[in-house]
């Protein structure tokens, strides 16, 4: 048994559609059933063997999940839109899904789960980019009222405290 694994090569045509921004680098690579998963120091892109490839950057997954027994790496998105189910085509290999949870541990800085008055529960996340910059987000469902005042005063309050923790204030 070998003591190291080849890396999937990624072909040539999808390393062209990935369209990859200066200094951004290619850290792992998943043949998917369906095409190609491609993590990079910038962004995660699924290269789809047929339609267009979908680039999104590590601030905006929220979680990945691997189910082990099917092999399917599921991401979930900030925006609360449908998640992503990536098939992995060597579910052995778990290089892709450690270098995917890496980068978007990452890009998290700080985060908070906040308990709103009315009920309810949200996350304020501080969050860096590619370009090291520094983003709040409010995550939450979709039932949580932002125009509600005592939900906003908490949810101030939260971002306050996680750019405090972050020595931003």
């Amino acid at each position: 048994m070998p003591l190291f694994r080849r890396r999937a090569a990624l072909p040539d045509d999808v390393r062209s559609a990935l369209d990859l921004a200066p200094r951004e680098r290619v850290l792992a690579v998943a043949a998917l059933s369906d095409g190609w998963a491609v993590a990079t120091s910038h962004r995660l892109h699924v290269v789809p063997t047929v339609g267009a490839a979908d680039r999104r950057p590590w601030l905006e997954v929220n979680t990945g999940r691997l189910d082990a027994e099917t092999g399917v790496l599921t991401v979930t998105w900030v925006d609360g839109g449908p998640a992503t189910e990536l098939h992995l085509a060597d579910d052995r290999s778990m290089e892709f899904p450690r270098v995917l949870r890496q980068c978007v541990d990452t890009s998290l800085v700080h985060s908070e789960h906040v308990t709103l008055p009315r009920g309810g529960s949200v996350r304020v996340a501080l969050r860096r980019d590619a370009e090291d910059r520094l983003i709040t987000q409010v995550l939450g469902t979709g039932d949580v009222d932002l125009t509600d005042p005592a939900v906003a005063a908490a949810v101030d309050a939260a971002e306050v405290r996680v750019r405090d923790a972050a020595g931003l204030l």
